[in-house]
């Protein structure tokens, strides 16, 4: 513990460095107060992890008291918040961070050589050095973010196991298939082909083998029948040997799997239970391990969740131009696997969000129970059922009940089109067409008979007699001359014709 002897130079936050160029003057603005030496390296290592984490550690409540019962009035300086408020409310001792404490706090650890007399720069550099290897294996022993590092192992070793795998028994099957090609087409199970093979050897002992452990009767017969009459080769018993330590190799490998899928099983159950539920273990480690870990993978937006392990696909697309991928690992979820083609893209985005909320749960949540999965997975089925049967359910609450809606009534408007929109003439009516074609007529027919009233009068005061009968004849044919001239005369309005 140190005490500040100068506060009016802490108020220069800037320049405090300077006080503390040289030990002299660093011993200027801080003195020695207290000071208690460690017994060896595990309780100096428990009082650092306990500083770590913002605890107050037995050895730092016991100096605590002391001071607090000689300096009661007095500010502590500390330089980690959490450990002061800590220290408050067990202590109710004063407490104070800010930049300036920072400051000071390393300019103290720049000097501290100077200001803790009676130490070798030797030793310090020692001790320092040895803490700071223990702090940090303990760290790495106790992480919890390293938990997941046995999955991210495991998937990774079960993937490599299940290609060893099939390069193993492909190899078995082709070599023991030029002596008895038969047995390939007849047994399609590869675990129980090199069983069979490993306890029989060479065809010719099917005969006289019982294999009734390994295969049901009706395939027994068949193998038998068939090796009576293979066209396979013949083998040396040394080759036969090799084949059988090549089967031998295969169960192995394949009961070491089915061991080590069992243990993945249980560990993702225990770290996220969650994730487990809804996607699956085998999917949901490989999540993880893609991410990098389970709080990697807790930062991850659901887009990112849904499109993990495609993203070559995804660039490629972005870069073309054409259409982006809809899911990467989560693909091979068995809610994607159960949907058609044409809601795959759906089912797999839903998927991703509430997977998205799974891992965050796991990840930052102190509960461990698998509830919130079961109940998200729930809402998926039920979101897929609605999209396959097209019914209507809520998708909300637990996805049983149905959805009250009204009876859905189509109003349909049939729409008559007008065609006096495609003109730009003004519109005129029928009958306004037939007036302006009758008008012209009846006007050169009164003009007519005021023309034959006038000349009669004329022909009348000329003679100075009574105008005479004449014949019908020809008066008709008169007639018709003074029409024609008058035709001439009149002009006829022309008619516009609106279509």
């Amino acid at each position: 513990f140190l005490q500040v002897l100068n506060e009016k130079k802490l108020q220069e936050v800037d320049s405090l460095w300077k006080e503390f160029e040289t030990p002299e003057k660093a011993n200027k603005i801080v003195k020695l107060k207290h000071f208690e030496k460690f017994q060896d390296t595990t309780e100096a290592l428990a009082a650092s992890t306990a500083l770590v984490e913002g605890k107050l550690s037995k050895n730092l409540k016991k100096i605590l008291k002391k001071i607090v019962a000689k300096d009661a009035h007095e500010q502590l300086a500390v330089a980690d918040a959490k450990l002061g408020g800590v220290i408050k409310e067990k202590l109710n001792l004063s407490c104070i961070h800010s930049p300036m404490v920072t400051e000071l706090m390393r300019g103290i650890r720049s000097q501290i050589e100077g200001l803790i007399t009676g130490l070798p720069s030797r030793e310090m550099a020692a001790m320092c050095l040895g803490l700071a290897h223990s702090l940090s294996r303990y760290k790495l022993k106790f992480s919890p973010d390293k938990v997941d590092t046995m999955i991210i192992q495991a998937i990774s070793l079960l993937d490599d196991l299940d290609k060893e795998l099939n390069n193993y028994i492909m190899r078995c099957r082709e070599w023991y298939g030029w002596h008895f090609p038969e047995l390939g087409k007849i047994i399609t199970d590869n675990l129980t082909y090199c069983k069979c093979v490993r306890k029989v050897g060479d065809r010719s002992n099917f005969a006289s083998s019982d294999v009734s452990d390994i295969l049901p009767e009706e395939i027994e017969e068949d193998v038998k029948a068939a090796a009576e009459i293979s066209m396979g080769t013949e083998v040396s018993e040394e080759d036969i040997n090799n084949i059988i330590h090549l089967c031998d190799q295969v169960i192995e490998i394949s009961e070491y799997r089915t061991q080590l899928y069992d243990y993945l099983k249980n560990r993702m159950m225990a770290i996220a239970p969650n994730l487990t539920v809804m996607v699956g273990e085998l999917v949901g480690a490989r999540l993880i391990a893609h991410a990098g870990s389970l709080l990697n993978l807790a930062k991850h937006p659901a887009s990112t969740v849904q499109l993990l392990g495609a993203e070559k696909a995804l660039f490629r697309a972005l870069k073309t131009k054409r259409d982006t991928p809809k899911f990467g690992l989560i693909y091979h979820a068995s809610l994607v696997g159960q949907s058609n083609t044409k809601n795959k893209g759906k089912i797999s985005r839903m998927l991703a969000a509430k997977t998205a909320l799974t891992i965050r749960y796991d990840a930052l949540g102190e509960n461990t129970s698998a509830e919130m999965g079961a109940e998200n997975r729930l809402k998926v089925e039920t979101r897929l059922r609605l999209l396959e049967e097209r019914g209507i359910r809520r998708i909300s609450g637990t996805g049983k009940a149905l959805a009250k809606a009204d009876k859905y009534q189509n109003k349909s408007e049939i729409k008559v089109f007008d065609p006096s929109g495609d003109s730009t003439l003004p519109v005129v009516s029928k009958k306004r067409k037939i007036q302006e074609v009758d008008e012209p007529d009846t006007e050169v027919a009164v003009k007519a008979k005021k023309f034959k009233a006038e000349m009669k009068e004329g022909t009348a005061v000329e003679d100075g007699e009574p105008v005479k009968k004449k014949k019908k004849k020809k008066d008709k044919e008169k007639q018709a001359q003074e029409e024609e001239v008058l035709s001439e005369e009149l002009p006829i309005s022309p008619v516009i014709e609106v279509r």
